[in-house]
Parts: C-alpha cells; sequence; structure tokens
C-alpha cells in the first residue's frame, strides 16, 4: 500500500501496484460504460488521465488509437506509487443547453398502430410487426462536435419522457470537425463511429433504468447533426468533407443524381444501436458541405417555413452557420470560425465547465464576474469572452484593432487566479469572430438586401444562448441588427429533430425546401477579404 491515493467526489482509496483504472472507478462508484467485459475490444472506458500518467502501464494494443492524456480504463494499470492518480471517465460536467424557447406544438403524423395487441409499421399498405408491447417511443439526437443531446418521446402522444445531455465522446480524435476527418482517415477508421454509438447506448440504458422502459419500445431514432458528425455516426468515409468541394459521399451522390436526396435511413441493427433491432434510424437532409442535418432540423423548429417575412438564422457553434430567407428562396452558409470562442487556442480558455468564467463586467475599476457553479475560476468560456472584450473596448481598455492601451501583453482579469487575456488570445479571438459576422454580412449582400429588411433573427445553438447580446454586437460578434428583431431559440436542432421524429409529413415537405436552399461558399466571393478584414475589428459592424 502507499500514501498516495484516487479521490473522486469525496471518495479516496489508497493505491496499489497492479490494479486497474477500472479497479480503482468501482471502487469509488464511478460510471464508466463497458460492453466487452474489460477486455479491451469495446473501447467504450475511455478516461482522460489529470495526475499520475507517468504511473500506469505501457499502452496496449488496444489502445493505440488513443493519444495523451486519454487511456482504456480496463488496460491502464498502476505500475509504480510515486503520486496521486486522477482521472474521469470522457463525460465532465458541462452546461449542455436542451431547451427550446419557440412553439412547442408537434404533429403526430408517423406510421406506428397497436393493433391487434401488436405495435405495427404500415408502409405503403404492407403491414410490419414491430413489437408485442402497446409502448412505443422514439429518440431525437442533436450530435453536437462538442455536445450531444437526446430527448425520449413517447411517440403516441408527442410528449418529451425525459432529456439527457452529454459531451461528445469523439473529443480524442480532436475538437473540430477537420481534425475528427484527419482521424478517421487513418488507420483508426471507425473509432469515432464506435465512441459516439456506445456513449448514446450507454444513455439509452440509463433511461431503461430510470423509467423501467424497454430497449425494444424504442421504435425510432431521428439523427441531426452537421454533415461530418452525421456521417461519422452511420460510419460513412468522411475523408471528402475535409477537401475542396468539402462535400459528404451523400451530397456528391445526390449532385450525380444517384440518390433523390441526402437523407439517411438505417435499421438500428444495422449500425449496432441497442434498441428494437428493425427501429428506423433517420436523418433528415444536409443542407450543403459543412452545413448539415442540424441547420435543416433548426429551420424546422421556427417558422421559416410558414410565412413569407425575411428571417435569418444564425446558428453558433465551433463552425457558425447561417441561413437567410423566405419559403420561396433560401441561402446558406457556414462560416468556419474555429473553437476559439469554446476554448480553443485561448490561453485561459475552457468550454461552459463548472468553473468557467461565463459573466464579466467592471465596477470603479475593477473587473468582476460569474462563473458556472458560482466556483473558484479555473479559466473563461465564450459568453465570458465576449463580455470582458466587450468590457476592455467600452471602458477604453482596449481599442478597436485589439491593442491594450496599457502597452501591456496581457490583461488580467483576476491576479489572484492568474487568469488573463494576451494579445495572441486577441487575435485568434478576432479572427473567429471575423469569420461569423462576415458569413452574415455577406449572405444578406448576396441576398440583395441590407440588415433593416430582416424581420426576424433567430440565434441558435447552446453558446449563443448563453451570450449578451449587446456585448456581441458591441465587438462585431454579430452584426449591429436592431435589438428587437434578435430572439435566442436554443437548442434549434433538437427541437427540429424532435417535430420530425414525430411527423413524416415535415420530413416530407423539408427534403422539398432544402433541394430549393442556395449554398454561398463565402472564400469564393471577391469582397470576402474586405469583409474579413472589417470583422477582425472590435467594434459594431452594419452593412
Amino acid at each position: 500500500m502507499s500514501n498516495y491515493k484516487f479521490i473522486h467526489e469525496n471518495k479516496s482509496i489508497e493505491l496499489s501496484e497492479d490494479k486497474s483504472l477500472f479497479d480503482l472507478a468501482d471502487q469509488v462508484k464511478m460510471r464508466i460504460p463497458t460492453s466487452c467485459g474489460r477486455v479491451g475490444d469495446c473501447h467504450e472506458c475511455i478516461v482522460e488521465v489529470s495526475e499520475g500518467l507517468e504511473n500506469l502501464s505501457e499502452r496496449s494494443e488496444h489502445e493505440t488509437f488513443l493519444t495523451e492524456p486519454y487511456r482504456l480504463a480496463c488496460q491502464s494499470k498502476i505500475i509504480s506509487l510515486d503520486s496521486d492518480i486522477s482521472f474521469t471517465p470522457r463525460k465532465r460536467d458541462r452546461k449542455i443547453l436542451t431547451n427550446f424557447s419557440g412553439s412547442n406544438k408537434y404533429d403526430i403524423d408517423h406510421n406506428y398502430q397497436y393493433k391487434n395487441k401488436s405495435l405495427v409499421l404500415i408502409n405503403g399498405g404492407e403491414e410490419k410487426i414491430i413489437s408485442k408491447s402497446k409502448n412505443f417511443y422514439g429518440l431525437a439526437v442533436d450530435i453536437g462536435t462538442t455536445t450531444v443531446a437526446i430527448n425520449l418521446v413517447n411517440l403516441d402522444d408527442g410528449k418529451i419522457i425525459i432529456t439527457s445531455s452529454f459531451e461528445n465522446p469523439q473529443v480524442f480524435g480532436g475538437s473540430d470537425v477537420m481534425n475528427r476527418i484527419s482521424y478517421n482517415s487513418s488507420k483508426f477508421k471507425g473509432e469515432l463511429c464506435k465512441s459516439i454509438i456506445s456513449s448514446i447506448n450507454f444513455e439509452i440504458g440509463e433511461y431503461v433504468k430510470k423509467i423501467k422502459i424497454r430497449r425494444n419500445e424504442i421504435v425510432e431514432v431521428v439523427i441531426v447533426g452537421n454533415a461530418t458528425m452525421r456521417d461519422l455516426f452511420f460510419d460513412l468515409d468522411v475523408e471528402s468533407i475535409g477537401v475542396r468541394p468539402y462535400k459528404s459521399i451523400i451530397e456528391l451522390d445526390y449532385l450525380e443524381n444517384k440518390v433523390d436526396s441526402t437523407e439517411i435511413s438505417k435499421y438500428a441493427k444495422e449500425i449496432n444501436l441497442r434498441i428494437n433491432p428493425n427501429a428506423i434510424v433517420y436523418s433528415p437532409p444536409l443542407i450543403a458541405s459543412h452545413i448539415g442535418s442540424d441547420v435543416s432540423a433548426g429551420l424546422i423548429s421556427t417558422d421559416f417555413f410558414e410565412n413569407n417575412n425575411l428571417k435569418m438564422l444564425i446558428d453558433i457553434g465551433t463552425n457558425t452557420e447561417v441561413v437567410l430567407g423566405t419559403p420561396n428562396r433560401m441561402l446558406a452558409a457556414s462560416c468556419p470560425a474555429g473553437p476559439a470562442f469554446e476554448g480553443g487556442e485561448i490561453t485561459y480558455g475552457m468550454p461552459g465547465y463548472t468553473g468557467a468564467v461565463e459573466k464579466v463586467d467592471i465596477h470603479k475599476d475593477k473587473f468582476r464576474y460569474k462563473t458556472i457553479g458560482d466556483v473558484e475560476a479555473t479559466g473563461i468560456c465564450g459568453s465570458g469572452l465576449i463580455d470582458f472584450l466587450s468590457v476592455l473596448v467600452e471602458n477604453n481598455l482596449m481599442n478597436p484593432l485589439g491593442k491594450f492601451t496599457s502597452e501591456e501583453d496581457k490583461m488580467f482579469l483576476d491576479n489572484e487566479q492568474d487568469i488573463n487575456l494576451s494579445r495572441k488570445d486577441v487575435s485568434s479571438l478576432a479572427q473567429a469572430k471575423a469569420a461569423n459576422v462576415c458569413g452574415q454580412a455577406l449572405v444578406i449582400k448576396d441576398f440583395g438586401k441590407n440588415i433593416l429588411d430582416i424581420e426576424n433573427v433567430y440565434l441558435a445553438g447552446g453558446f449563443a444562448n448563453y451570450i449578451d447580446i449587446e456585448n456581441a454586437i458591441n465587438i462585431g460578434f454579430i452584426l449591429d441588427f436592431p435589438l428587437e428583431k434578435i430572439k435566442k431559440i436554443g437548442n434549434s436542432a433538437l427541437e427540429g429533430a424532435t417535430k420530425l421524429l414525430l411527423s413524416n409529413k415535415l420530413r416530407k415537405n423539408l427534403v422539398k425546401y432544402v433541394n430549393n436552399i442556395d449554398h454561398l461558399e463565402l472564400e469564393t466571393k471577391s469582397d470576402f477579404f474586405d469583409y474579413f478584414v472589417e470583422g477582425c475589428q472590435f467594434k459594431k459592424i452594419s452593412i
């Protein structure tokens, strides 16, 4: 035995050699998924080791797909007792938005009926028995680059039974889509698919335990995500999305008239989803290139197709997608903003975990801030970065070009915690926000309209939900729209997926509308560079 320990949630155990990380997790009742009997085959028990990595055994052949600091809990054994060991499962306590603030009216229009003591799927006049249970449920799943959100829905009455969310486990393959494309194109092809399927299966298992449903009673699934996330889920080759013209293989087939749409439909048994084996797993159509089924689902969640008012949807994430138009004409673009506002490339940047600074203001020349969970600050998430930048500009502590007026290299938010923004950080954030605002401006210009012509601006996505809109406008993160026209709508992708889960009619209508959306490739526009340069400045931006 040793004096060194493994600590988890106020439980601690002394370390001893030859124990695996799974053994340690068992002792403190840490939840880590596995389905292979802990022999390394399923690759579900990925953990992130934050302390004591050097005290673990060499990577086994089952772990070659992982990079530091990730290990398989079942394969990692303690071989020395020189320090404490700390690790966490691949899911972390993160602020994840699942709510939608628009209309929650659902039209129920599916092909399931309970008749003759069986649940029957009616398709084209043919009847197929799905189960012997009277209860039948569906899953609406939004697979984001950083987070996953799921609604379990009663298909009989359209009520949402439970909503859950977790961090996308594919983070070991990179924080953005291009890195994941590269990872999946290597010898580790298929590992990202395994990780997302196993995590969803684990979540389904939790539903089974919590609300006492049977896996066999889940008979339909709608999956939405950007082109890369969606295709990785279905274990498709995503290499073509990473090179010009950045198209999914499904979109390429569509453009060559090999398929009628970019929808995907599989049976659960084909993709190892542990629900009714004959359950249909459906994904709505992509729009174009990186603009995926999460955006098309987002359009369904709003009134985009219900009237002729000019509307704009801005879905803010690792990539920001913009759609402008009416039912008669729509234009869409993807803005490659990168992960800067989600914690990537920023010295003290971090996602929306507990301890992240999420709000910043200034009082009597002293910065004040609020953290997620009201605990000690460990970094700054995206909403906090927007606030911090706006406060600096508004109080003449930084000029619109991003230069600190004090001539210092860093601006400290909290001296005691050493949390600061460097000039390099500001430069990265300037480029990230420039991509955002440039996309918005060019779409409006190409459409032949101006800001005042737009009746409603919908801000979608978890990040958008937590930002201060005025501060975002002040630094040019979004265009200078009239405040009264801007509405935060929350997780539009999950809401749209839920509506599509319940309605075949909506699915058919969406395919029709999506086929008529034009795609604007920003980098092909002659004035792209001019708008981008202006977008790098920290000021209000209009057109």
